[in-house]
């Protein structure tokens, strides 16, 4: 079976050979951009020999909208207009995306991290700014996850129809407990998610669901519980909701995790011998179809690589590489 037949049946609930196996970890600072950042990918992919490649949006967090500087009142967020196709911070992403294709030829199916609009707000302005303006006034604020959103929806596209990606790895975030309530998070968030989630579907339908736990915090996960993706990744550990708990949570559909990414975490921390027993551990708790092995999130910056090797090499043994 070739890594896209058992990543593609995976997603599918499909049989398969063995679990896919993907895990991704930011680049060193000075691989942000550029030629740099596609080696990094592609030399970490031949090195672990992975199953697909998450491809990373370093260099890419802030959104750069012109308007923002300019802010001083939430009905200030009326002037924002999206950025269009041939502003860097799209080019820049879909031209990386295309490279990486390119010279994976065919290899293995690859997915390009993309964030819900209110994160990409709170990157480019600031997590308190947010907070204060959509308690002052919501409708201001809803109105620039739209425009937001008509720019993430236009990269989806492009990532998808230009640079050949197999799909979108969406990143929603902001579903913490002591920020919203079930309904409010449902009100203000979930049509900026869905918004781009959708056009993204209109493209792939082999998109990834990453519902973060980037800062320890306790999510409502149940706000994402009927997305429309075709594989749901959690904090398994943050939530204590294990892979196949988690698969029944989300309707059956596709699960990807089980490793903790934090740096204490057996994968980060453990010896070897620790690391293979916890695969092993995995592959037994979780033998259903539609499963793949990942991290609840992106490992450390600067991980051994190795540890991530001795994941894959284990699955190998105890699966048989056929």
């Amino acid at each position: 079976m070739t890594k896209k037949e058992r990543v593609l049946n995976a997603m599918n609930n499909l049989p398969v050979d063995r679990p896919p196996v993907g895990f991704w970890y930011h680049f060193p600072v000075d691989m942000d951009l550029d030629k740099e950042c596609v080696d990094a990918h592609l030399d970490y992919y031949h090195r672990c020999d992975t199953d697909f490649i998450k491809i990373m949006c370093d260099g890419y967090f802030d959104y750069p909208n012109p308007i923002i500087p300019e802010i001083k009142e939430p009905k200030d967020w009326y002037n924002m207009k999206p950025l269009g196709e041939n502003h860097p911070f799209i080019r820049g992403q879909v031209d990386r995306a295309k490279q990486i294709v390119e010279r994976l030829n065919g290899e293995c199916c690859t997915f390009y991290n993309v964030f819900n609009p209110m994160s990409y707000f709170r990157f480019g302005t600031s997590e308190e700014l947010l907070m204060s303006h959509l308690k002052q006034d919501p409708e201001a604020v809803l109105y620039a996850f739209s425009v937001i959103a008509q720019d993430a929806s236009l990269l989806c596209r492009l990532l998808i129809e230009e640079a050949g990606c197999d799909g979108i790895y969406y990143c929603v975030q902001n579903a913490e407990k002591f920020r919203f309530t079930y309904e409010e998070y449902r009100k203000y968030v979930t049509p900026g998610d869905l918004a781009v989630l959708t056009a993204a579907n209109k493209y792939s339908e082999n998109n990834i669901l990453h519902c973060c736990g980037w800062a320890g915090d306790k999510n409502r996960i149940e706000v994402w519980q009927d997305y429309p993706a075709k594989v749901f990744n959690w904090a398994v550990y943050v939530e204590e909701l294990s892979v196949k708990e988690g698969k029944k949570f989300f309707g059956g559909r596709c699960v990807l995790g089980g490793f903790d990414n934090r740096p204490e975490s057996v994968l980060c921390s453990g010896t070897r011998e620790e690391v293979e027993a916890f695969t092993r551990k995995w592959l037994e708790e979780n033998n259903e179809n539609g499963m793949m092995i990942g991290a609840d999130c992106t490992l450390p910056r600067g991980i051994d690589l190795d540890r991530i090797s001795w994941v894959v090499e284990t699955v190998k043994k105890c699966c048989g590489d056929k």
